[in-house]
């Protein structure tokens, strides 16, 4: 049997894996990994320790898992993930993962948030729309034109925003550490995080989308390590893992940090609408004016990198499974389209994105452990299917519990619902999908497992017969 080698079989230096994981930091810290964990905060108050938990299994190590899931496969993005289960589902699965991450939430999100966070504090009142409309428009044309040219400026940009915005976010912990608005744990707990805080903290990891990032941009974390000469799944898969840690290790720490903080803040302001408005806040408290009009620099530059990144990566993965239209189109569609949904408002983008989460991150998360252990079972697609198909029924029903109340309460959802919550366990902490998972998963198994046992059974009585 062929033994595969790496091409540099020496040890990786600690420069080495310093620079894999800068780039999975870049990869994975955009504007709602602010919002996102500041509002948990304030939503959990004295039980933000618990829900702080639950969000990183969902914020921290699932994007890690699925970058290891894309270097373990081999796959070249997202569409290799869902290949077990057929061309078809693949390429509906490209398309909804790049949709979210893309213009219908994660795109648009890098303009609502930096105009929340950075720029509608500095106008009057009564400018927030037509500020947003205004600012979103140059916003995205600058996205379009930089991603156009193809260029590298914002990724070298990157390299300097990325560490001077950090700063920024260090000298806050800091002020907040020595300085905190009031005892994390003495503060008021919203009701929905009273006796379900950690389950609440793992839906809320959801937001930041990272799992599914993880899973459309590995490729590019996995080509970098491939790049230093770590060429075999598992070295690679290795060197990954290590490196992510370090990544995701910094990234929790900011979490850990921005939930305590979010928490405190109760003590001298409302719970507020959004994670934002919160940020803003905390920003005004500890710096005053001047700290908010560096903010708003730093934070409006940062996320039209992360803008740019994000609309460049839907252009050529659309353009490489449907040629017929070309980049630059993709790239005009990408921006429009995200211009579009950024100017609904931060609060609309995240009310009507959760449903399309809570349906495909079922699906994410059954994908990544499958593509994981696939090793053990060959990428077998029953397993896969099973497991899938399961998962569906619960995904679609979480789907429609999460929508607005324009659909949510409708006679028919109420119906479904009211079957889910009967029948379906855990569906009242959002996790539903692991129970007809781990079903599909035994079942799938039953069948890989039994076609290994009977094949040489046949094939000895064949034998038999035949002599």
């Amino acid at each position: 049997m062929h033994q595969e080698h790496d091409l540099n079989p020496k040890p990786l230096s600690i420069k080495d894996y310093l620079i894999v994981g800068s780039l999975l930091f870049g990869l994975f810290f955009g504007a709602g990994n602010l919002i996102f964990p500041l509002h948990l905060g304030q939503l959990a108050g004295g039980h933000w320790v618990t829900a702080m938990i639950g969000f990183l299994v969902t914020a921290v190590a699932l994007p890690l898992l699925s970058v290891l899931a894309v270097s373990i496969t081999r796959s070249q993005g997202v569409y290799d993930i869902g290949r077990p289960l057929g061309p078809a589902f693949a390429l509906l699965f490209m398309i909804l993962i790049h949709a979210a991450i893309g213009p219908l939430f994660g795109t648009p999100r890098t303009a609502t948030v930096s105009f929340t966070v950075g720029i509608e504090p500095l106008l009057p009142a009564n400018w927030a729309h037509s500020g947003l409309l205004i600012y979103s428009a140059i916003f995205f044309i600058l996205a379009f034109v930089i991603s156009y040219q193809e260029t590298s400026i914002m990724t070298s940009v990157g390299k300097v925003l990325n560490p001077l915005f950090l700063l920024l976010l260090f000298a806050i912990f800091l002020l907040a550490f020595f300085k905190p608005m009031s005892a994390a744990s003495q503060q008021p707990i919203t009701t929905a995080y009273q006796d379900k805080a950690f389950f609440n903290g793992f839906l809320q990891g959801y937001n930041t989308m990272d799992a599914l990032a993880g899973l459309a941009f590995g490729v590019t974390i996995v080509t970098a390590v491939r790049q230093l000469g770590k060429t075999t799944p598992r070295s690679n898969a290795q060197v990954t893992a290590k490196a992510g840690v370090i990544a995701t290790g910094l990234i929790g720490l900011i979490y850990v940090a921005l939930i305590w903080i979010g928490a405190t803040t109760l003590g001298k302001f409302k719970l507020s609408a959004d994670g934002g408005v919160a940020f803003t806040q905390l920003v005004n408290f500890y710096l005053g004016r001047l700290g908010q009009v560096l903010l708003a620099v730093l934070i409006v530059l940062t996320c039209l990198t992360t803008a740019v990144g994000l609309v460049a990566a839907f252009a050529q993965d659309f353009y490489h499974h449907f040629p017929k239209i070309s980049y630059h189109t993709w790239l005009f569609l990408t921006c429009l389209a995200s211009f579009g949904t950024a100017n609904f408002g931060l609060d609309t983008i995240i009310a009507w994105s959760t449903p399309l989460l809570m349906f495909l991150y079922p699906f994410a998360m059954v994908l990544i452990l499958l593509s994981i252990l696939s090793p053990l079972f060959h990428r077998d697609a029953r397993v896969y299917g099973w497991s899938v198909a399961l998962t569906a029924i619960a995904a679609c029903l979480d789907m429609v519990a999460a929508f607005p109340p324009v659909i949510s309460q409708t006679s028919w959802a109420k119906a479904l619902i009211a079957w889910q919550q009967q029948y379906l366990p855990f569906a009242n902490v959002g996790m539903d999908w692991v129970v007809p998972a781990a079903l599909g998963a035994i079942i799938g198994l039953a069948f890989y497992f039994g076609d290994r046992y009977h094949r040489p059974v046949k094939a000895k009585k064949y034998a038999q017969q035949k002599s």
